[in-house]
């Protein structure tokens, strides 16, 4: 049975600067399986705070997603980055680990410097994935966007290299760079066929190929992306595991739009059923 999971990330933001004690009222509104808990760099030296709270509300909370800026630092290169962003990382796995959470996403290159120089991000994986182990943790590499080659390019690369690597795949991610349509192709199938993919971020896009202005989280229905289809397919592969929601949900003035959100996760459940 699939878990239709929420993001954090969609319910807290600078508007409602990004208060982890809304969660409370939050999730009694909100009909999903659990939550995909997204960590900010401002939180880390309210870490311990942060915790407990978390652990009070007793949420399930499967999975984790890194802060972002892990990736960045991997993408600079040399071996006080990589000292740094492991450091950072092992916070995150801690964090993990401590919320109960099996799988631990991360955005493997990040920022201006993106995937530029790959060789950094592509020689960090194998350190990072040795701290997520001994965490207990489930490394999932997301198919993040690039500002040089494309992400499927850099996946073929980290599996060529890592060949049981596992993946999160971003339905928006993929339609910024013409990418969606790869995972129903044969030429890919060995993502879900080797079971390299295993979680799912869905939201929409709503621009053109590679169009920095457009690259939002949008609700299913609110760009172009085809679900019917795609959950059709995802539905024919046989997978039984996660999707997190990510669409954002929060207004200019900090309020989360609930409503949309059940919507969303209503329509995935009944589109695999």
């Amino acid at each position: 049975m699939c878990k239709i999971l929420c993001s954090t990330g969609a319910l807290l933001g600078k508007p409602n600067n990004r208060d982890y004690t809304l969660l409370e009222s939050l999730s009694k509104e909100l009909n999903c399986d659990g939550y995909e808990f997204m960590m900010y760099n401002s939180w880390y030296l309210d870490a311990e705070d942060m915790l407990n709270a978390l652990l009070m509300l007793q949420l399930p909370m499967p999975i984790m997603h890194c802060e972002k800026h892990i990736g960045e630092i991997i993408s600079k290169g040399g071996s006080e980055n990589m000292i740094e962003a492991c450091g950072l990382f092992e916070m995150n796995c801690m964090i993990a680990q401590t919320i109960g959470a099996e799988k631990i996403v991360i955005h493997l290159w990040d920022g201006l410097l993106s995937d530029a120089n790959f060789k950094h991000n592509l020689d960090a994986y194998s350190e990072i994935s040795e701290i997520a182990e001994s965490y207990h943790l489930d490394l999932l590499v997301e198919n993040v966007v690039c500002n040089r080659e494309t992400p499927m390019k850099h996946w073929c690369e980290l599996k060529e290299k890592y060949p049981n690597i596992h993946f999160v795949f971003d339905t928006k991610m993929a339609a910024f760079h013409g990418e969606l349509d790869l995972l129903y192709t044969p030429e890919y199938d060995w993502l879900w066929k080797e079971n390299h993919i295993c979680h799912y971020h869905v939201n929409d896009y709503a621009g053109q190929p590679k169009d920095w202005g457009s690259l939002r989280s949008l609700p299913m229905g609110e760009g172009h992306i085809d679900f019917e289809n795609f959950f059709q397919f995802i539905h024919k592969t046989g997978y039984h595991d996660t999707f997190t929601v990510e669409a954002t949900a929060f207004g200019p003035d900090g309020t989360v739009d609930t409503n949309m959100l059940n919507r969303q996760f209503q329509y995935i459940r009944e589109a695999l059923a």
